[in-house]
């Protein structure tokens, strides 16, 4: 089968297309796959990284643009989507697999123009723009949650969950802390923004260092930017308590730091609707108010199913007092490690792969 994968430049949106591509390759039946995107928001390290052939098509985004910016962007949408038809022509996928962003609207586009049979995965509780145009171009639909279904034609939807790695089914917690070297009595806290970081959440972690890490081991994965920071306040604690600090800018072991956890404290792009569930981790998140706040809505579901707490990034202050709250109550924690993992979806990746066979033999 050839499949071609286009996607926007957040983890919430590449790894579950990554994901898809690693169960058709389990099933044995991906014979050639192709990434379709922009090179200017890192997807072609992590797509290569999965031996990937990586097509460059330019896109930009569209919301909250001014009229010159607007009519820039429009046009590389244009030049992208002839670009994107130009090669998927000659790459000829037997299916197109689109999981939003507006990174992923030129191939979607050029997909319908050559009428290869296009899924588009929307992992969000609700849609961005791309997704939402997406829809009429679709040719089946996946999604996360039963509460997309507002958003989306009900018809040609099928409600997958949202695939994840399957690291974090291969792993137990106590085999997650014995790789990690953390002992099985720590509790340990796990902060991390987003693939860039998280400016105010990593703020108010380094202001509470020393209060949190007499009670819990802190792992803190920074993004880029601030992770010069996190080494100089490491350095600076006593050796003690820097021993209970691990930072880093970002993590390729992220499943086994998740399922190793006790509690996390994150932003809510699409990836905790997935991630979260199949680590069984309680978490408190904080959404982000960028991108339409998409992000309050999947805070919202996951805090609907007992598995979250939502804390407003006005309200950031109260972000140490809240963790070593939840640190302290054995009973809640409990009871929401339980509701997240009633909210995992472990087949999430072949149900998707089962929606692109059926549209490839058409």
């Amino acid at each position: 089968m050839r499949l071609a994968l286009t996607a926007g430049g957040t983890g919430g949106h590449i790894l579950p297309a990554l994901a898809v591509h690693d169960a058709l390759v389990a099933r044995g039946i991906a014979s050639e796959v192709r990434f379709f995107g922009p090179e200017d928001r890192g997807e072609r390290a992590r797509v290569e990284a999965k031996g990937i052939a990586f097509e460059a098509v330019s896109a930009a985004a569209v919301r909250g643009k001014g009229p010159l910016s607007l009519a820039k962007a429009m046009f590389r949408l244009a030049t992208g989507t002839v670009a994107a038809a130009r090669r998927l022509r000659a790459f000829g996928p037997d299916a197109v697999f689109s999981t939003g962003g507006y990174a992923s609207f030129p191939a979607s586009v050029a997909a319908r123009i050559l009428r290869r049979p296009l899924v588009v995965y929307l992992p969000d509780v609700s849609p961005g723009w791309a997704v939402r145009a997406e829809t009429r171009l679709a040719t089946r639909m996946a999604t996360t949650a039963e509460a997309a279904l507002a958003f989306l034609p009900a018809k040609k939807t099928v409600i997958t969950g949202y695939p994840v790695r399957s690291e974090f089914f291969a792993t137990t917690r106590d085999e997650a802390r014995a790789t990690l070297g953390i002992a099985a009595t720590d509790r340990v806290l796990m902060v991390a923004g987003a693939s860039q970081g998280a400016k105010a959440i990593n703020a108010a972690i380094f202001a509470a260092l020393p209060a949190l890490l007499p009670l819990t081991v802190v792992v803190h994965i920074t993004g880029p930017a601030e992770a010069p920071d996190a080494e100089r306040l490491r350095a600076a604690l006593d050796p003690t308590l820097a021993a209970r600090y691990h930072t880093a800018a970002f993590r390729d072991d992220l499943p086994i730091v998740m399922v190793a956890a006790d509690l996390a404290v994150m932003r809510a792009g699409a990836s905790v609707l997935g991630e979260l569930p199949a680590a069984k981790l309680p978490s408190i998140l904080i959404p982000g108010t960028f991108a339409g706040g998409h992000q309050r809505d999947n805070a919202r579901f996951l805090a609907d199913g007992g598995a979250a707490v939502v804390l407003e990034e006005r309200d950031i202050a109260a972000l140490p007092e809240m963790i070593e709250s939840l640190l302290g109550d054995a009973p809640r924690l409990a009871a929401m490690r339980d509701a997240a993992a009633k909210l995992a979806r472990p087949g999430a990746a072949g149900a998707i792969v089962d929606l692109l066979l059926e549209v490839a033999k058409r």
